[in-house]
């Protein structure tokens, strides 16, 4: 079998210093928040070229939390792509704000930047891109039209911890950035983690009150807020693993640049890399229009593959209410039926990626 992601190969090279670390905080009892978690703060920040980072428990509620602090909710919009995991929508409804969808670039699967001043409206008050599969969207037409018409941005970067914008690390390029550190990402905690990076004080100020049921000290509430915090073993886990991070964003690019190799007279379409961008390969998606057939024939042949996404949101039956339909987002539509997700992890093997390589020549 080869896996789609390899979390147990991870671990055992970096035991020793993973169970240290988790062992010192369960002799601080320093569970939630605490000095760790602080400390990975301060340390991911200055990894993402920012002045200051807020630890959460969730990617979800930092996509959250960033809306909230620029002071989205009811009655307003926010633009943003239907072809991403549902969590980005669902950060826009949980304020009461309604998503507005933009078709995607077929090239780069990333918001069509070409399209979102024509979806503005007088409600509009954040564009949301999505930084997909590792590669950044199209940032600098971006800012330039939420400047001309005075709107936030929010970089949704949970599959993108590394990745850069002509040389700018993604999340510290809008006005607030979102990542996410579910296990499998590219920097993944042992359980479910987030974090929002910011330059503007004023926002990491109100997000880390939001986390913590509001509180700027211990039962003076001065928002309504939530319980966001991220626990002391995660934070400790993620320091840990944000050492080891370069290395592993170069064995996934080197792991690309081999599968684009092998597959390059196959019948799959492998990824664009746009010349903006480092792309740090979450993902490593080919297209086919045989995509369900591949995917059955490498199940069969013991390569475990995945759909990044099979259904964009706008045709999602929880987003119905939306008033969307079949066709509004042709192009996020096409691909969504084509996309299949290859093994991709720092552990993967060049005997492995060979293996794959081969078996998608010979089945499509």
């Amino acid at each position: 079998m080869i896996p789609f992601v390899d979390l147990q190969a991870q671990y055992l090279s970096i035991k020793e210093e993973i169970d240290a670390a988790v062992l010192k905080v369960l002799q601080s009892t320093q569970f939630i928040l605490g000095s760790e978690v602080a400390a990975f703060e301060q340390e991911f920040a200055q990894y993402c070229n920012a002045d200051y980072s807020v630890a959460l428990n969730t990617g979800t509620s930092a996509l959250h939390l960033a809306l909230l602090a620029a002071g989205i909710g009811s009655g307003d919009e926010v633009i943003t792509t239907p072809f991403t995991f549902v969590a980005t929508v669902a950060a826009i409804v949980y304020t009461g704000a309604t998503p507005v969808f933009v078709d995607i670039d077929p090239v780069s699967y990333t918001i069509d930047v070409t399209k979102i001043e024509q979806a503005i409206t007088a409600k509009t008050k954040a564009i949301l891109p999505v930084h997909l599969y590792g590669q950044p969207a199209d940032m600098n037409p971006i800012m330039e039209i939420a400047q001309r018409h005075g709107l936030t941005v929010i970089e949704d970067a949970a599959q993108a911890h590394r990745a850069e914008y002509k040389d700018q690390r993604v999340g510290s390029i809008g006005d607030i950035g979102c990542f996410s550190f579910y296990p499998g990402k590219n920097l993944g905690a042992y359980g479910e983690g987030g974090a929002v990076v910011t330059n503007n004080p004023e926002y990491a100020r109100t997000i880390k009150m939001l986390r913590d049921w509001g509180q700027e000290q211990r039962y003076h509430h001065v928002l309504k807020g939530y319980n966001y915090r991220m626990d002391g073993i995660q934070g400790a886990i993620l320091r840990v693993k944000l050492r080891y991070l370069d290395a592993w964003t170069e064995a996934r690019r080197a792991h690309a640049a081999l599968y684009d190799q092998l597959l390059a007279n196959s019948d799959v379409k492998t990824p664009a890399v746009m010349p903006y961008s480092y792309h740090v390969y979450h993902v490593y998606v080919v297209r086919s229009q045989e995509r369900d057939a591949l995917q059955q024939k490498l199940q069969q042949q013991g390569i475990q593959t995945g759909i990044h996404y099979p259904i964009p949101v706008h045709l999602q039956q929880a987003y119905a209410d939306l008033g969307y339909k079949a066709g509004d987002f042709p192009c996020a539509e096409l691909v969504a039926n084509e996309v299949l997700s290859l093994p991709m992890c720092a552990e993967l093997s060049s005997e492995q990626i060979k293996i794959v390589s081969a078996a998608v020549c010979e089945s499509v």
